[in-house]
C-alpha cells in the first residue's frame, strides 16, 4: 500500500517546518526540537484527575504522572513509557497519548519520567522503568489500581523499556504483570532488515537516527547484545505476558517487532501483531490528524479493554460490548472531538496468535 496521503501531508510539514533532523543536533537541542514539534496538542483530552507525584527510585526520586478515569475502581494499571529514542521525550511530550489511553481504556495511566541518556545511559532507564513498576504493584492501592491487573506499555523506545521490564520481572520474579503494550518498539540494534532497507531514510524516523540514539543509550558495544538493551536477543521468551504489538508499514522498526511477535507466539504466550499500513513511526500519538491513528487508537482501546476485563469487573457489567462494538464507540467520540469522520474499515494486517 502507498504511504497514506495525511501521512505523507504530515511528513510534508515536518519538513517546511525547518527543524532538523535530530541527529543532526546537540541533545539538548534536540529535546527542544522534539517539544516544539511533537507538544501538548490545543485541545487536550479532559481528564477526571490527574496528580503529578515523586517515587522513590534505585538512585532518587522518579517523577510520576498518574492518570485517573471516572468511576468507583480499583482500575487496572497501565504504567507507561514515553519513547524518544532514549535521549528525547518526557512525559509532557507524551500527555496526550496518555490521556488517550486513560479515557479510551478505562484505566490508570501511570507515565514514567525515567532519566534520559547520554547523561544516564543503559540500564539506568530501564531500571528506572523497572522501579515504577514495583512502586505501582506495591501502592496500587493508593492511586485506586488493581494489583493483579497491571500492564505495561510504551511507544518506540519506550516500548523497548516495556518489554524490558517485562522480561526483567519474569527474571527476578516481581512484580506479576497481566499484560504489555508495545507500540511501534525498538526491538534490536541490527539495522539490517528489509523495513530499514526499505525505509530508512524518508519517513520521519532514519536509520541515522537510530545509529544515533543507541550511541547515546549504550556505551558499550557489547551491551548492546544484552536482552535487556534489545529484547529480540533475549535467550527465550517463555513466561512473559499476553501481549499487543502495532508496527507501522513506512517504519524501519516494522520487522524487530514482528520478529518479537513471532518469538513471543512460538514461546507459547498469547499475542495480537498489527501492522497499520501506509503509516509511519509516531503515528499512534497523531489522532487528530491521521484517520488511520484515530482508528488504531479505537482498536488498541478495545483489545486493552477485553484484556484487562475492565467492564466486566470494574461496571458489573454481564453482557459486555464487543470489540467492535466498542470500537465504534470509539469512533463516534472520536469523530465529535476531532470534527473527521472515522472510517469503520481501514488497512490493516492483523494475526492473532495463540499459544502453541
Amino acid at each position: 500500500m502507498p504511504l497514506d496521503p495525511q501521512a505523507q501531508a504530515l511528513l510534508d510539514n515536518m519538513q517546511a517546518s525547518g527543524i532538523p533532523p535530530f541527529h543532526t543536533l546537540p541533545v539538548e537541542d534536540a529535546r527542544q526540537a522534539m517539544i516544539d514539534l511533537f507538544g501538548k496538542t490545543k485541545n487536550p483530552v479532559p481528564m477526571h484527575h490527574i496528580e503529578d507525584r515523586d517515587i522513590p527510585g534505585t538512585a532518587g526520586s522518579i517523577p510520576i504522572r498518574i492518570y485517573t478515569p471516572p468511576g468507583n475502581g480499583p482500575f487496572p494499571v497501565l504504567v507507561y513509557f514515553h519513547g524518544g529514542g532514549w535521549v528525547l521525550g518526557s512525559i509532557e511530550t507524551h500527555d496526550p497519548i496518555c490521556r488517550e489511553l486513560t479515557r479510551a481504556v478505562g484505566c490508570v495511566v501511570v507515565s514514567v519520567d525515567y532519566r534520559l541518556a547520554p547523561e544516564h545511559p543503559f540500564p539506568i532507564p530501564l531500571e528506572d522503568c523497572y522501579a515504577a513498576v514495583c512502586w505501582v504493584a506495591r501502592s496500587a492501592s493508593g492511586i485506586n489500581g488493581d494489583a493483579q491487573r497491571i500492564a505495561v506499555g510504551g511507544d518506540s523506545a519506550g516500548g523497548n523499556l516495556a518489554a524490558a521490564v517485562a522480561l526483567t520481572a519474569r527474571d527476578r520474579g516481581v512484580p506479576s504483570l497481566a499484560y504489555q503494550l508495545l507500540i511501534y518498539p525498538v526491538m534490536d540494534c541490527a539495522f539490517d532488515t528489509d523495513s530499514y532497507r526499505e525505509n530508512g531514510d524518508s519517513y520521519f524516523l532514519t536509520k541515522d537516527m537510530m545509529v544515533w540514539f543507541w550511541q547515546h543509550y549504550v556505551r558499550h558495544e557489547e551491551h548492546r547484545l544484552h536482552p535487556q538493551a534489545a529484547p529480540l536477543r533475549a535467550h527465550h521468551f517463555y513466561g512473559l505476558p499476553s501481549t499487543l504489538l502495532l508496527t507501522a508499514e513506512f517504519d524501519p522498526l516494522r520487522d524487530e517487532g514482528k520478529a518479537y511477535a513471532e518469538r513471543l507466539q512460538a514461546a507459547g504466550v498469547r499475542v495480537e501483531y498489527r501492522c497499520y499500513e501506509g503509516m509511519i513511526h509516531g503515528f499512534l500519538g497523531l489522532t487528530s490528524r491521521l484517520e488511520t491513528a484515530a482508528r488504531a487508537m479505537a482498536e488498541t482501546a478495545a483489545t486493552l479493554r477485553s484484556a484487562l476485563d475492565i467492564r466486566g469487573r470494574d461496571a458489573g457489567v454481564e453482557d459486555r460490548d464487543t470489540p467492535e462494538t466498542q470500537i465504534a464507540n470509539q469512533q463516534d467520540e472520536m469523530t465529535q472531538r476531532w470534527g473527521m469522520t472515522i472510517p469503520l474499515h481501514m488497512h490493516s494486517r492483523v494475526y492473532r496468535w495463540e499459544p502453541l
